[in-house]
């Protein structure tokens, strides 16, 4: 069977191009993964801390730790809110780290993240008001998503929502 045609892919395969999928305000770049990755096997004292105690979902809000979004990789992030948390440590006050931080905020709240920078020595002085200060700054922002079980449906285009 010379000059046969090839058999056609099965249930689709193949229909789409081999571009990589998601995209998106929260993609991010194979490099950036790996080292997230990489970073939530070590972790110094204060990330770790907050750590342990973010994991236990204070206030019912999920965080991530090591989160990679595009080329960066945020200490901890609530998705559902917009929020990134970001430890620094004294590395932060010298040379240019300030300005990258600036530009590093810029860019996520271009992303429609808002940052909250927590200095690493007051993990260490008062770790209970800083997860209760995490929790307050994730209540203060709107969730990404509603509750449609709790609200109902959005409303369509065109209507007018009628206050409560």
């Amino acid at each position: 069977m010379s000059g046969a045609e090839p058999i056609p892919p099965r249930y689709g395969e193949g229909d789409r191009a081999a571009t990589p999928r998601g995209g998106g305000v929260l993609n991010a770049s194979a490099t950036a993964r790996q080292i997230a990755k990489r970073e939530r096997r070590s972790g110094n004292l204060p990330e770790v801390l907050v750590w342990r105690e973010l994991r236990k979902r204070p206030g019912d809000h999920k965080f991530r730790r090591q989160h990679p979004l595009s080329e960066l990789i945020l200490d901890f992030v609530c998705l559902d809110r917009r929020l990134a948390i970001e430890i620094d440590g004294q590395s932060h006050d010298h040379g240019d780290r300030p300005v990258r931080d600036e530009h590093r905020d810029a860019y996520l709240q271009s992303r429609g993240f808002a940052v909250l920078r927590i200095p690493a020595r007051e993990v260490l002085r008062d770790l209970d008001n800083i997860i209760r200060g995490i929790v307050h700054a994730c209540d203060e922002r709107q969730p990404l998503h509603h509750d449609a079980t709790r609200r109902g449906p959005p409303p369509r285009a065109g209507e007018v929502l009628e206050p409560a």
